[in-house]
C-alpha cells in the first residue's frame, strides 16, 4: 500500500511513501524524470482539478506528454486523448453540477472505460477517467497499490476491485478506511445487478466493454446509495436500524411469516421493512443475512418508487450471500393503508405466483391479529425521542449492539431537524460521529473511549465487546455530567432492549 501526499510548497514536490519499507521518493520539477513520473504528475494534476473546484485560470493538462502507454485504449471510441477534447471536457467541469459538490464518486473499468459518475456526464469526463486509470496502472507496474491521495483538505481514495476501479473525492473530513467501505458498497451494488461471475466474464471477453449498456436504468440505485452513504449511519456502523415495536407484536409477525413460508420450496429469506427500518427477518436454517446485503435490499426499496404500485418479481445478487448467482425477490407492500414492504427471497425463478399467494395469506392473518395497526402506529410515533428518554444533558445518540449488528437512535432534535439549517447541522453531526468512529477503529492506535469538545457540541465515543455508543452533548457539558448521562442512557437501553432490537431471528 502507498499513501501519496502533495505538498503545496514552492517546488511542488510529490512525495510517495511505502508503508511497509518506509522508503520515500521525492521528485522535484528540476529533476530529470521518466515517463512513469510524468504520468503520476499528470494524473495528480487532473485529480487536483476536482479538488480545487476547477478554477478558470487552470492550465489544461498536456496529455501529449503522457504518451499512449497508459491512456490509450484499443477501443475505437476511447483512443488517444487530444488537447481539443480535453479542453471541452474541462469546460464541462465548470458547470453548476460540479461547483460546490463536497463529494464525487467515479467508477471505471481497468482499461479506463467510464462506468458511473455521481455528478456530471461520464461521456464528458473521458480524460479524467483516463488519468485515474493511468495513476492506478503506474502504481501496479511497480507492484504497489494506491490507497489514498490527500490534496489540501481533499481526500482522494481508490479501491481497485478487478475488473473495476472506484474513486471517491471527498471534502467531508472522512477517514480513508471509511471511504473505502463506502466504495465497497458501491461495488457490491454493481455486483447485485450483474453478479461477480458475469462481471468478470464480460471483461475477460471484451476488455473495453462499455458496462453502462448493462447498467442502463440502474443508475438511480448507485446515486441513491451514494447519497445515503453521507447521512445514514447504517453504513458507517455496518448495522441495521430496527423499527421500535412491542416484542409481542414483532413475534406475531415473525411467526405468521414462518407459518406461510415454511413449506414453500427454496425460500431462503423473508424480510419485512417499514420506513427503511427492519421489522423482522425470517431465514432458512444455516442461512445468514449479512448487513451489507440487507443494505443493498433496503436501497432497492428506497430507490424504486415503482415497487409501490403492485407486486414485483426481480432477480438480485446478494454479494455476501452468493456473489456468483441471483436470488429472486418477490417485493410487495402489505396494503394500501400500511406501507410496510415484504420481501420474499427464493432461488426458484418460477415461484412468483406461489409467493404471491403466500403474501396474501400473511396479510390476512396480520390484519386479524391487529398487527397492521400496530405497524402504522409505530411508524407514526417516531419513538424514541430524547424528551421521552428524559436525559436532558444528551442531545442525540447512536447505540449499536455489536453481537447482532443492529443499532438505534432517537428522532433528530433541533437544530439538526431544522427546516432552514437542518441539512448543514445534520451533516456536521454525522461528520463528528464519523470522526469518532474512525478514531476508535483506527488500525494503528484504536481507542476504547474518546471525548471530543467543540464549539457547537461535545461528542463522546465508547466501544466495548458488546456495544458501540456515540453521544452528543451541549458544548458546555462537563465530563462528569456527560458520564452520568451515559450511565442513565445505558440503563434505558437495557430496559427497552426487546422493543428496540431483534434479539433472535426466527427460522423455517
Amino acid at each position: 500500500m502507498c499513501d501519496m501526499e502533495i505538498e503545496e510548497d514552492s517546488t511542488r514536490k510529490v512525495s510517495i511513501e511505502n508503508e511497509e519499507t518506509g522508503a520515500g521518493l521525492i521528485v522535484s520539477e528540476d529533476d530529470e524524470v521518466g515517463l512513469e513520473t510524468v504520468e503520476i504528475e499528470g494524473a495528480l494534476k487532473g485529480l487536483a482539478l476536482i479538488a480545487q473546484g476547477i478554477p478558470e485560470d487552470e492550465e489544461p493538462i498536456n496529455t501529449k506528454e503522457l504518451g499512449d502507454s497508459s491512456l490509450a485504449s484499443d477501443s475505437d471510441d476511447f483512443g488517444c486523448i487530444t488537447l481539443e477534447n480535453e479542453e471541452a471536457e474541462l469546460n464541462s467541469f465548470d458547470r453548476d453540477e460540479w461547483k460546490g459538490q463536497d463529494k464525487h464518486i467515479f467508477i471505471l473499468s481497468e482499461s479506463g472505460k467510464p462506468v458511473y459518475s455521481r455528478h456530471g456526464n461520464e461521456d464528458k469526463l473521458v480524460t479524467l477517467f483516463g488519468l485515474m486509470q493511468a495513476l492506478v496502472s503506474v502504481a501496479q507496474a511497480d507492484g504497489d497499490m494506491i490507497r489514498a491521495i490527500r490534496i489540501g483538505k481533499v481526500l482522494i481514495v481508490f479501491l481497485h476491485k478487478s475488473p473495476l476501479i472506484l474513486v471517491a473525492v471527498s471534502r467531508l473530513d472522512e477517514a480513508t478506511p471509511q471511504i473505502q467501505i463506502q466504495l465497497t458498497y458501491l461495488y457490491n451494488q454493481v455486483v447485485s445487478i450483474l453478479t461477480s461471475k458475469q462481471l468478470h466474464q464480460i471483461y475477460e471477453k471484451r476488455r473495453n466493454y462499455d458496462l453502462r449498456r448493462l447498467l442502463a436504468g440502474s443508475e438511480r440505485l448507485l446515486t441513491t446509495l451514494a447519497n445515503s452513504l453521507e447521512d445514514d449511519p447504517s453504513f458507517l456502523l455496518a448495522a441495521v436500524k430496527c423499527l421500535p415495536l412491542a416484542n409481542g407484536v414483532r413475534e406475531t409477525i415473525s411467526q405468521t411469516i414462518v407459518q406461510y413460508t415454511t413449506k414453500l420450496k427454496d425460500v431462503v429469506f423473508a424480510i419485512l421493512i417499514a420506513e427503511n427500518q427492519l421489522v423482522t427477518l425470517v431465514r432458512m436454517r444455516k442461512c445468514f443475512m449479512h448487513p451489507m446485503d440487507l443494505h443493498i435490499l433496503l436501497n432497492l426499496i428506497h430507490a424504486s418508487e415503482s415497487l409501490k404500485t403492485g407486486e414485483s418479481w426481480t432477480p438480485i445478487c446478494l454479494p455476501r450471500f452468493d456473489s456468483s448467482g441471483f436470488v429472486h425477490a418477490h417485493v410487495s407492500y402489505l396494503t394500501d393503508d400500511c406501507e410496510a414492504c415484504l420481501i420474499l427471497l427464493t432461488v426458484d425463478r418460477d415461484s412468483f405466483f406461489v409467493l404471491s399467494e403466500a403474501k396474501q395469506k400473511i396479510v390476512e392473518r396480520l390484519r386479524r391479529q391487529n398487527c397492521l395497526d400496530a405497524l402504522n402506529n409505530a411508524m407514526k410515533t417516531n419513538w424514541p425521542t430524547m424528551d421521552s428518554i428524559g436525559i436532558p444533558q444528551i442531545r442525540h445518540f447512536i447505540y449499536k449492539s455489536r453481537p447482532i449488528a443492529q443499532f438505534t437512535m432517537p428522532r433528530l432534535p433541533l437544530p439538526y431537524a431544522s427546516e432552514t439549517e437542518g441539512k448543514n447541522e445534520l451533516r456536521r453531526l454525522f461528520c463528528g460521529y464519523s470522526k469518532l468512529q474512525g478514531r476508535i477503529h483506527a488500525h494503528s492506535r484504536p481507542l476504547r473511549l474518546l471525548y471530543w469538545t467543540g464549539d457547537k457540541e461535545n461528542l463522546m465515543g465508547w466501544m466495548t465487546s458488546t456495544f458501540e455508543l456515540y453521544v452528543t452533548f451541549d458544548p458546555l457539558t462537563k465530563k462528569y455530567v456527560a458520564i452520568e448521562g451515559v450511565e442513565k442512557l445505558l440503563k434505558w437501553v437495557r430496559k427497552e432492549e426487546e422493543k428496540l432490537f431483534i434479539i433472535e431471528s426466527s427460522t423455517f
